[in-house]
């Protein structure tokens, strides 16, 4: 593949000034309980940590002296300066989220007797229906690879691969062959929280895949290959960015003017099958979801193409008639 640079990086916002004092000692606690007991990474718990101390900020200007002496007043009327300075909805909902959760910590470590945020109620979030392909631009984007290189072969399993299984980019990076069996027609996954399910794959995934452990990867194996299914020109595993890079580039190959990832299969995947009348049950374990709520986003995006078709195709709809 060739070659692109890189993109520019954006520039950084300035760094978030230190708590005020008399709020420290409890956000480092609460920050070291994320990390030591919940196990949450260093990079999350900064991002608590960057929330907690604009809000500690706040709070003091406002007349709060710690947060054990924050009231729901206080609360409320960060949050209303919150709505003033534009910050989206679902940044002020992950704003009082930090917040509600470490007032609840207190509350459980007896550093308070009350929760100030219990009756706080946060912004309304709409939720954002997903982008998806058409069966037809679906259709173009797959057949993007062309050419009888071991790269071209590959690109064709993967492309392949997502659309019939809807597995996560990171799931596709990670499959081994082990988890491919070809002969039955399924993938044996293990995606978020190393939960396992297992995912059927079509004909046509099939037979891509078969070609490219036929002709593709054996021409890109090197003596240190280990047993991920799909790997680079280095023999290693493909990573999530060459996935990215590769599904960008069919995308234009084939013409598509919609900006193409990875995740824009998966939910093409259960779109199509929905709309093909697929149980949603069955399209929420093949996705890995936990709450069948996540996966009825899709019933949305098929009521809102079908209202589509009707508005440009039913002729009481047209102008004129």
């Amino acid at each position: 593949m060739n070659k692109r640079s890189e993109p520019r990086p954006a520039a950084k916002a300035p760094p978030m000034p230190p708590a005020p004092a008399a709020f420290a000692d409890e956000i480092d606690g609460y920050l070291s309980h994320l990390e030591l007991e919940r196990g949450l990474s260093r990079h999350t718990a900064k991002s608590y940590e960057s929330d907690l101390k604009q809000a500690a900020h706040f709070l003091q200007r406002h007349g709060a002296a710690n947060w054990k002496r924050v009231t729901a007043k206080q609360l409320t009327a960060w949050l209303h300066w919150l709505s003033d300075q534009d910050f989206s909805a679902a940044s002020q909902a992950r704003k009082l989220s930090a917040v509600r959760m470490l007032c609840r910590h207190l509350l459980r470590e007896r550093l308070r007797d009350d929760d100030p945020t219990e009756l706080l109620a946060g912004p309304k979030l709409r939720r954002k229906l997903p982008q998806t392909l058409s069966p037809g631009e679906m259709q173009k984007l797959l057949a993007g690879p062309t050419g009888a290189d071991a790269y071209a072969i590959r690109d064709r399993a993967m492309l392949e691969l997502v659309y019939s299984s809807g597995l996560r980019a990171s799931e596709i990076c990670g499959l081994t062959l082990q988890q491919v069996d070809l002969e039955h027609g399924f993938v044996r996954v293990f995606g978020k929280g190393s939960k396992e399910r297992v995912v059927p794959l079509g004909d046509k995934a099939r037979a891509a895949v078969q070609a490219y452990l036929g002709s593709g990867r054996p021409r890109l194996v090197k003596p240190k290959t280990g047993s991920e299914l799909f790997i680079t020109e280095r023999g290693k595993a493909m990573s999530r960015k060459t996935l990215w890079v590769m599904v960008k580039s069919a995308a234009a190959r084939a013409g598509i003017e919609k900006p193409v990832k990875p995740h824009l299969l998966r939910h093409s995947f259960a779109t199509h099958l929905l709309g093909g009348g697929a149980d949603l049950r069955a399209i929420q374990e093949m996705l890995g979801h936990a709450s069948i709520g996540t996966t009825q986003i899709y019933t949305a995006v098929e009521s809102t193409r079908l209202l589509d078709q009707h508005a440009k195709h039913h002729p009481r709809n047209r102008s004129g008639k």
